[in-house]
């Protein structure tokens, strides 16, 4: 993974805004996958170009071929390995877990009854997701694993390489990166019917994940391992104290690890969260109870949120917890919490308060999270990038001063 003592290197979270016409041909894709095939080769030139042109450093194909697949940020990944099924739950059986925002939900039960908040990933406007309003009714359903698992997404992961590296042919001032799905969110949900214990379940969903981390290092490009549920797991389980939550967090570490096993460190980004719903997030675990438990994953660098209102004080818990040689901190400097766009100054802000901590070297400014369809435009996407990067190049000339 590229470091750089001459200017603060800038990436980002993954998902990013689509091309009207691929959206409109996406809408339809059953009877498009010509045209869909078609168009996604430029689409994904378009989106680097963009990216290259917003002053990224380390970017991506913008999440498209998942999306051309049928897939979505976690959905994707259910063509990719069998064994799971979608089955009707029973309703005389307790769900495997709660909901992700069910602490917050204790304290604002009229917040959630309203139908103006979305529990995953964006929010009640933002486009792609829901609107407001009572959420429809639709039959339980939950995810089962009823079979040996086994990755069966290699066509599906190789066109995500190829569409890549094509287009970032000829473009070496910059660096690829492919998000995948971590373990814990691929598999941690669904209930087990087939293993013998949810140990033995869990290391058989990261066995199956490394063939797609593995396709993507063998590559040449980075990981980045999407694990929102290493923050967003208290909330499945808000009866735990945090010394519970430790101790899952102790096996979730060796379950990612073990799926991480054999790969190359400096290609693996790891990514988590405390998730991008729009809803409270008063109850989300303090990271300063985590942070130690991060670094054991066995990846370079350590992307995180940073800018939200309830986690952008946290740049503190560097000052006590010392980053190992060697390792990489890609805080997010802009986020998608807000419509707003982050001020250049108040970016270069936030990447000195890590650099002169850590060393403007070990640092590289990032998003909360994807934002391509978490921000109520794309105009608003691509100019909360430009601030990013604009942000880091103040914040380079600053920490070079001392």
């Amino acid at each position: 993974m590229r470091r750089s003592t001459d200017h603060i290197l800038t990436t980002h979270g993954g998902n990013l805004p689509r091309p009207a016409d691929l959206d409109a041909l996406l809408a339809e894709a059953d009877a498009n996958r010509d045209a869909v095939k078609a168009r996604l080769p430029g689409a994904v030139n378009e989106v680097v170009d963009k990216q290259i042109a917003c002053g990224v450093d380390i970017i991506n194909d913008g999440e498209y071929v998942k999306a051309a697949n049928m897939g979505s940020y976690t959905s994707y990944i259910q063509s990719r390995v069998s064994g799971w099924e979608s089955l009707p739950r029973d309703p005389a059986k307790p769900p495997k877990r709660a909901g992700p925002g069910e602490r917050d939900r204790r304290d604002f039960p009229g917040f959630y009854q309203s139908g103006l908040w979305f529990a995953g990933s964006g929010g009640p406007v933002r486009p792609g997701f829901m609107t407001p309003g009572k959420t429809p009714r639709q039959a339980p359903t939950e995810r089962v694993c009823t079979a040996p698992l086994r990755y069966v997404g290699q066509a599906a992961i190789q066109a995500d390489i190829a569409a890549l590296k094509k287009a970032l042919t000829g473009k070496d001032e910059v660096d690829g990166f492919i998000a995948a799905l971590g373990p814990l969110s691929a598999g941690a949900g669904a209930r087990n019917a087939h293993y013998a214990n949810e140990r033995d379940y869990m290391m058989a969903v990261a066995e199956a994940m490394r063939e797609e981390y593995k396709a993507i290092t063998d590559a040449g490009l980075i990981v980045q391992i999407d694990e929102p549920e290493f923050a967003t797991s208290w909330m499945f389980y808000p009866d735990w104290s945090v010394e519970d939550y430790r101790t899952y967090l102790e096996f979730a570490v060796e379950v990612i690890n073990h799926a991480l096993h054999g790969l190359p460190e400096d290609q693996i980004r790891f990514h988590m969260c405390w998730g991008s719903g729009h809803r409270p997030h008063t109850h989300d675990i303090d990271f300063r109870h985590i942070v130690d438990l991060l670094l054991k994953v066995n990846a370079q660098a350590y992307a995180f949120e940073a800018s939200n209102v309830r986690h952008a004080h946290e740049w503190q818990v560097w000052e006590e917890t010392k980053l190992p040689e060697g390792k990489i901190l890609v805080p997010g400097v802009v986020g998608h919490m807000t419509d707003l766009v982050e001020h250049p100054e108040l970016v270069a802000e936030r990447l000195i308060n890590f650099g002169r901590i850590v060393g403007m070297e070990n640092i590289q400014g990032g998003t909360d999270c994807g934002i391509g369809s978490r921000v109520g435009h794309e105009e608003i996407a691509w100019a909360k990038l430009s601030a990013m990067a604009e942000g880091a190049a103040i914040a380079t000339k600053r920490l070079k001063r001392g």
